[in-house]
């Protein structure tokens, strides 16, 4: 409920930086309230491994980095602690441990909405929160395979990306009017309109000829990126080849330090990504849902060649089955999936015509108004839709 006392209506999201889709969604869904109700909500994260948890939870996001270099260990994780009865054993076993950390949190953040935006949190924020006044969201950033824990019961709404992901929360019990499908929040400059292919590569000072390969690999620069970057050079391909390497500074030198069979523009983390993505003509990436999600928005035809057990199993069947793209696990296969492209251009414009049915550009506006609903602001209301 609103407090009449509070002018402005405050929505909290609750994240943590292990991975980078928990703080993008946030971000996105948070910029889009601002486009959406300038000035009529406030909007606040907070990590709770970092301001809450009790040790040694709140060392999560220094452990995710080197734990997700070691794909069998998560994925085997994954599965062990997913499904519903073992996700309630899971809660069970961490609530005395949380509770007190739990309450301090909602104590100390007086909110008129709760956001979950990680599947962790859910359980004891629902136990928490099962007898308040407080409404809890959850907002699942994990786009086709979802783990139960980011369904609990005592959530009023749970958005998700895909009907594959509504249809996890109804077979773990949970009612139907409580599931959203909306899509996956993504930066509003990901969803304007920009300019013509050649301009922007001008801008960018890519090559105008040929065709321009995308190759990324998340923002910390995970997953075998160099072996497929050194394997696409050995192919000789006619093409540009743009590698994004992500904060990995390592990573980034070693690239430049190879000597290229074929342009070649190495970059590290950036911010122009859009512009990236539609100045290309073929993204090579990791199987991650929020870049996923970018590619459909900017029509750009998707080869996958790495996946994290469990979580992105599902990004990768769904992109392959709808025809978005393909899945190539080893370097070989993915010189071999753009060799096929590069020869076969019409394939490439058919996955390119998917990714944009695919597209939900809305999905951020379309979370925010109903956030901004529950909260007492309306889409009616002044300046809902500038």
């Amino acid at each position: 409920m609103v407090d009449p006392i509070r002018k402005t209506p405050r929505i909290i999201f609750l994240f943590s930086d292990t991975g980078g889709g928990h703080r993008s969604a946030s971000e996105a869904i948070i910029e889009a309230l601002n486009l959406e109700f300038p000035g009529q909500v406030r909007a606040d994260m907070i990590d709770l491994f970092r301001a809450y948890a009790p040790k040694p939870l709140d060392l999560a996001p220094d452990i995710y980095p080197p734990l997700s270099r070691v794909p069998d260990v998560w994925g085997l994780g994954y599965r062990v602690s997913d499904g519903k009865q073992r996700t309630r054993m899971l809660n069970d076993a961490l609530w005395p441990y949380v509770r007190l950390s739990i309450s301090r949190l909602v104590r100390e953040n007086p909110a008129d909405l709760l956001v979950s935006v990680h599947p962790l949190f859910n359980g004891p924020l629902g136990r928490r929160l099962a007898n308040s006044k407080t409404p809890f969201y959850t907002v699942v950033t994990d786009m086709v395979s979802t783990h139960a824990a980011w369904f609990d019961r005592h959530a009023e709404k749970i958005v998700v990306a895909t009907e594959a992901a509504r249809q996890r929360g109804l077979k773990l019990g949970i009612e139907p009017n409580k599931l959203a499908v909306v899509g996956l929040p993504v930066a509003d400059r990901f969803c304007r309109p920009v300019g013509e292919r050649a301009a922007l590569r001008a801008g960018l000072g890519w090559p105008q000829d040929g065709p321009a390969v995308l190759l990324v690999g998340g923002g910390e620069g995970m997953g075998p990126l160099r072996a497929v970057a050194e394997a696409i050079n050995a192919a000789h391909l006619p093409a540009t080849l743009v590698i994004i390497a992500g904060r990995n500074r390592k990573l980034k030198e070693q690239l430049e330090r190879t000597e290229w069979n074929m342009p070649v523009r190495v970059y590290g983390f950036v911010r122009e990504m859009p512009d990236f993505m539609r100045a290309a003509d073929i993204l090579v990436t990791k199987a991650g849902p929020g870049t996923i999600c970018e590619a459909f928005i900017a029509e750009l035809p998707i080869i996958l060649y790495s996946r994290m057990p469990g979580q992105e199993d599902g990004n990768v069947s769904f992109v392959v089955d709808e025809g978005a793209g393909v899945w190539a696990p080893e370097p070989d296969s993915v010189v071999n999936a753009l060799r096929r492209w590069l020869e076969h251009p019409q394939e490439r414009l058919d996955a390119a015509a998917t990714c944009r049915r695919l597209a939900r550009p809305q999905a951020a506006r379309q979370i925010a108004r109903l956030l901004a609903q529950r909260v007492g602001l309306t889409s009616g209301d002044e300046h809902a839709h500038s």
